[in-house]
């Protein structure tokens, strides 16, 4: 018995930290965390969602990484994306329905088209710059007509909290384009197109 239990542990610390055993990563799987950066609790608070930044993964070299909108769109590996965030905590989901060989190779080749660009800190719909949930939801809208979450207008998300005051005035001034097309991270998480296949 003491055996056993003595496999049982070694089993358990050789499992790599933030992944289960039972989690295998697929191609198009999209991946939320809390952000440390300066700007998530504007996002946290304006979207009502713990959750303030997200990726989408794709295998390269059979290996998993994360396809983000940071300083730019690039890849990250997913363990290094991982611990980034606030705990080290986060949640992948996956579309419902499989997605089938010609689909996740689309979703490649439309992820290619925005290696590099800048991360858009205003929030801009436009090819031009990129923020993280753009990223994921035009990737999936181009390249298989799949729109996961609902866009908004910036206008009606929470803008009253001092914290999404100031970072509104620190990027627009007295001119906040309140018309202006958005995807939240909130808007993806929440998408019963998507089902919940890991979670730390």
């Amino acid at each position: 018995m003491a055996y056993f239990l003595l496999i049982v542990i070694v089993g358990l610390l050789v499992i790599p930290k933030g992944h289960s055993s039972q989690y295998a990563p697929q191609q198009g799987d999209i991946i939320f965390q809390t952000s440390r950066s300066s700007q998530s609790v504007a996002i946290q608070q304006a979207t009502s969602s713990a959750y303030s930044h997200m990726g989408i993964i794709m295998i390269k070299n059979n290996k998993p990484y994360v396809l983000e909108a940071s300083s730019t769109v690039k890849y990250t590996a997913i363990g290094d994306w991982i611990k980034r965030g606030a705990g080290g905590k986060y949640v992948i989901k996956r579309v419902k329905t499989p997605l089938t060989s010609e689909q996740k190779n689309s979703l490649v080749t439309e992820a290619q088209r925005y290696i590099n660009k800048p991360y858009d800190l205003s929030f801009e719909w436009s090819d031009n710059r990129q923020y993280c949930s753009e990223l994921v939801w035009k990737i999936y809208a181009n390249a298989i007509n799949m729109k996961i979450g609902q866009l908004q207008q910036l206008k009606e998300f929470n803008l009253t909290s001092p914290a999404v005051k100031a970072k509104l005035a620190e990027r627009y001034g007295s001119n906040i384009p309140l018309n202006e097309s958005v995807i939240s991270p909130k808007a993806m998480f929440d998408s019963p197109l998507l089902i919940t296949v890991e979670q730390q």
